[in-house]
């Protein structure tokens, strides 16, 4: 029977991680060319004024859901540019109609924008799944 592997604690609250966190999503954001409805969705937020306080680095602490997010949205760049080396193909896969059964001839970026962080799992499974 396989034991879970223990993660070493690093000290790192979620806190410690919200600044860079939110600027690493943000220049995802300006590569994947995201409306501020868009990167709103792609956060879980249902405030502007928060989307527009965390762009100017007004943020004391962000929710694990929201980490959660970012994490799974740095994975699928992540694959992107491991499956399309050329950045600009890459940025442009997430708008690109997708015949994949999991997207239903519609674009990653749709099927993400829905909200659900499940979505954003699946699209990064599905990423991971490309890679091999």
């Amino acid at each position: 029977m396989a034991h879970p592997v223990a993660q070493p604690n690093t000290g790192a609250s979620a806190t410690d991680l919200s600044g860079p966190a939110l600027r690493a999503f943000f220049g995802l954001a300006k590569a994947w060319k995201l409306s501020e409805e868009e990167q709103m969705k792609l956060l879980g937020l249902a405030s502007r004024s928060t989307l527009h306080a965390w762009k100017a680095g007004r943020v004391s602490k962000i929710s694990r859901d929201t980490l959660e997010r970012i994490s799974y949205l740095l994975g699928i760049f992540k694959a992107i540019n491991i499956l399309l080396p050329d950045q600009a193909r890459a940025d442009a896969w997430m708008r690109a109609p997708n015949s994949a059964p999991l997207f239903g001839g519609k674009s990653a970026l749709d099927r993400m924008i829905s909200g659900n962080v499940g979505d954003l799992y699946v699209v990064r499974q599905y990423l991971d799944a490309q890679r091999g």
